[in-house]
């Protein structure tokens, strides 16, 4: 009934506003129609802006008459009663929406269609066998949980890889042997570096495909055998005196007709060493010093434990050469580009240089002699200056006991031959190998 009500209002307000826009328009039609008429009967053609004045005030007047008499009969409507669906209308408001809400005009709001939401229905019409019933619950996998115990392993697999990395690599503390080599090896700073980094590679992990070789190579004095022994005295103290053997070839197989029998016998000590390092789960160091001195026969039984894919524990060892096999192309390259490399250069720099540019030399010059050289990482050992001479003398008068007087320093370096000077560098013919015994003539 309400709705029939409204609509029948609504339509009598579009009537009674069609009507009174109708008449209105008669009305502004007839005051124009007027004004023309006078306007052309007029004798005085300037009074027309005065005309046209009045016309609008006019046409004013009449619609404000025409918005009361709207005003009264919309009120009087109201009042009666006649339309009791329809809003009370007041003056019209041009191009505004203020004061538009669905719940002021109940006809708009209640003749757009709302939709309902449909209800998921809980159940299933199956058409084989007929009827409504509930879907079947899916039933929980137990591959799931099976996904998350692998998932799992994995984490606790890889946690302990990572832990056990870090274990392995504190486990041999490289951190105090380059402490005590950047202390004890003078002017051999590149070598120090590349053998430093070798070793950390190595030992980051337990697992390799290969066997660590790595071969020191530089003239006489130079602190290759320095070196190995600093190397040697760490390993004991970290993995014990049974996983480290140093082999001086003039020492232990002199002569050249036991050579097959020495190959033999370091053959089965390098055997058992590994089999106890695999035991202990340690990797073992095998120093071979004065290594130009070998024999054909030792060195075709180390190429073999060094070459040949043997089982794990033959992997995971350590073996460090020590040779002047080459020095006449060390010594020969730092004569005749010393005077190249510029002296603002630090000296880390420079044996940087000399191991970049030394050691393609040195690889093609050693294969020729052996094939075991083709398994090794190549490190030269240069000259040293006369700088690095008197650092020696230094340290074996601070372990003597003497007073480490400079000038008195500077008169035993000055005892020591050296190549003529080149570039302003002068180098050593015998490295430090003359200190020694020099101090103790003190």
């Amino acid at each position: 009934m309400s709705d029939q009500d409204s609509t029948s209002a609504s339509q009598t307000e579009g009537e009674f506003e069609e009507e009174v826009d109708g008449e209105m328009d008669r009305e502004v039609e007839k005051e124009g129609e007027t004004d023309n008429e006078k306007q052309r009967h007029s004798p005085v053609p300037n009074l027309s802006n005065f005309t046209s004045l009045r016309a609008v005030i006019r046409i004013k007047q009449k619609y404000q008459a025409i918005k009361k008499r709207r005003q009264e009969m919309a009120l009087g409507m109201g009042g009666a009663g006649a339309l009791t669906g329809a809003p009370t209308r007041t003056s019209p408001k041009i191009f505004t929406f203020d004061g538009f809400t669905p719940s002021a005009f109940p006809a708009l709001s209640s003749s757009v269609p709302q939709r309902k939401k449909r209800r998921k229905r809980r159940r299933v019409l199956f058409p084989n066998r007929g009827g409504c019933r509930a879907p079947p619950k899916p039933k929980p996998s137990r591959a799931k949980y099976c996904l998350y115990l692998l998932f799992a392993i994995v984490f606790i697999q890889v946690y302990n890889a990572i832990e056990n990395l870090d274990d392995h690599v504190l486990r041999y503390d490289l951190e105090g042997l380059e402490k005590t080599l950047r202390r004890e090896v003078f002017g051999q700073q590149a070598a120090v570096e590349g053998l430093l980094s070798h070793l950390q590679d190595y030992l980051s992990t337990y697992v390799h495909n290969k066997p660590l070789v790595v071969s020191l190579h530089g003239p006489s004095g130079v602190g290759k055998s320095h070196l190995g022994r600093l190397v040697a005295g760490h390993f004991r103290s970290v993995v014990g005196d049974a996983l480290v053997l140093q082999y001086y070839v003039l020492h232990h197989c002199p002569q050249e007709a036991h050579a097959l029998r020495c190959a033999r016998d370091l053959s089965t000590l390098i055997s058992t060493m590994v089999e106890q390092a695999e035991e202990e789960e340690k990797i073992p160091l095998f120093i071979f010093d004065e290594a130009e001195h070998m024999h054909d026969k030792i060195l075709d039984e180390l190429w073999q434990l060094v070459a040949s894919k043997r089982s794990n524990e033959y992997l995971n060892a350590i073996y460090l050469f020590l040779s002047n096999l080459g020095h006449a192309h060390i010594t020969k390259h730092m004569l005749h580009n010393s005077s190249s490399i510029s002296m603002v250069m630090s000296a880390s720099g420079r044996h940087s240089n000399l191991v970049k540019e030394l050691t393609p030399m040195l690889h093609t010059t050693l294969e020729k002699l052996h094939p075991l050289w083709t398994e090794a990482d190549i490190l030269p050992l240069g000259l040293l200056e006369k700088a690095h001479v008197m650092e020696c003398f230094l340290d074996e008068m601070t372990r003597e006991g003497f007073y480490p007087d400079h000038t008195n320093i500077e008169r035993l370096a000055g005892e020591i031959e050296y190549y003529p000077a080149v570039g302003g560098h002068e180098y050593s013919l015998t490295g430090c190998k003359q200190v020694v015994a020099k101090v103790n003539l003190l």
